[in-house]
């Protein structure tokens, strides 16, 4: 017998929910997620599944091209480069040094970012106005170039690029959070809750990051392209990762003397911070979209 509902439960999605509910619905947004996934994936894995030492010679293998080319060998399926490295082996441990490291950038720049702009948003008068200023400042400077100053002041190294796009992107997440609590603080619902005997730091962590955070998560997908793109022009440009490393842009700029010898050394890696950069944007554009059609609900 069929069994029927004599009363309609209506079903209240938390806000992650319906983030997700309505990112789903947009097919380009989700390519980018199912590609930014797989980078993710082998930028964890690479060193463990790549078929060779990034750093290993052969001699008797020196710039073969893909193996999908009359002269190629199937041993070496990407091909090699000049000094007869496997570039399958490059490119995937290249993904741990161009993407993975930008991820992590982010998340440390995030982390202080949080701290800095709940102190910055909870503070008033001149010194948060003072605050203000420097904080547009700084956002008007290209994060390229604040990455290039404190490369060329810590000197160059993938440890110092790292922290030069940490430094590079922690404005503007000082500048998103402080201008959410700031205008979170203002609403009726964090006015109650202090009203009803909560601290300054309880309104903070129980009622106003909470909702902010998806905020917070679409400035951190779209500063990772960014520093995606500033990890590989400063290592285009020999300021961050050193040779012999299988970082992407490093990987380009020591193919050029190549490029019409062994193009692919040179096309593969550019592909590939290509879709790195594509994945992160399309993620971050239907995450911004998500939640402004949430929010207009």
């Amino acid at each position: 017998m069929a069994s029927f509902k004599t009363y309609y439960d209506e079903q209240n999605l938390s806000p992650m929910r319906q983030l997700w509910v309505l990112f789903k619905q947009r097919h380009p947004a989700r390519i980018g997620l199912y590609l930014f996934l797989i980078l993710l994936i082998l930028a964890i894995l690479a060193p463990f599944i790549s078929p060779y030492s990034p750093y290993t010679h052969d001699q008797t293998a020196l710039l073969l091209p893909p193996a999908w080319s009359d002269d190629g060998n199937v041993e070496y399926m990407l091909g090699t480069d000049d000094l007869g490295r496997d570039i399958l082996s490059r490119l995937m441990n290249g993904a741990s040094l161009t993407f993975g490291l930008s991820i992590v950038s982010v998340l440390i720049a995030m982390a202080f970012g949080l701290v800095l702009g709940a102190l910055a948003g909870l503070s008033r008068g001149v010194k948060s106005s003072m605050l203000n200023h420097v904080l547009d400042l700084a956002l008007s400077i290209p994060s390229l170039l604040i990455a290039i100053i404190i490369v060329a002041v810590l000197g160059p190294g993938l440890a110092n690029t790292v922290w030069a796009i940490v430094l590079s992107s922690l404005p503007r997440f000082v500048h998103t959070v402080r201008n959410a609590v700031h205008d979170e603080l203002q609403k009726e619902y964090a006015i109650a809750y202090r009203l009803d005997g909560a601290t300054t730091f309880q309104v903070l962590m129980h009622a106003i990051l909470p909702n902010i955070f998806q905020s917070i998560i679409v400035v951190a997908t779209m500063s990772v392209s960014n520093a995606i793109l500033d990890i590989a022009a400063l290592g285009f440009l020999r300021l961050g990762a050193q040779a012999p490393s299988a970082e992407w842009g490093a990987m380009v700029a020591e193919s050029l003397d190549q490029l019409y010898s062994a193009p692919w050394t040179i096309a593969l890696p550019g592909i590939l911070i290509f879709l790195a950069v594509l994945s992160t944007n399309l993620v971050g554009d239907g995450l911004a979209s998500a939640l402004k059609r949430r929010l207009d609900k």
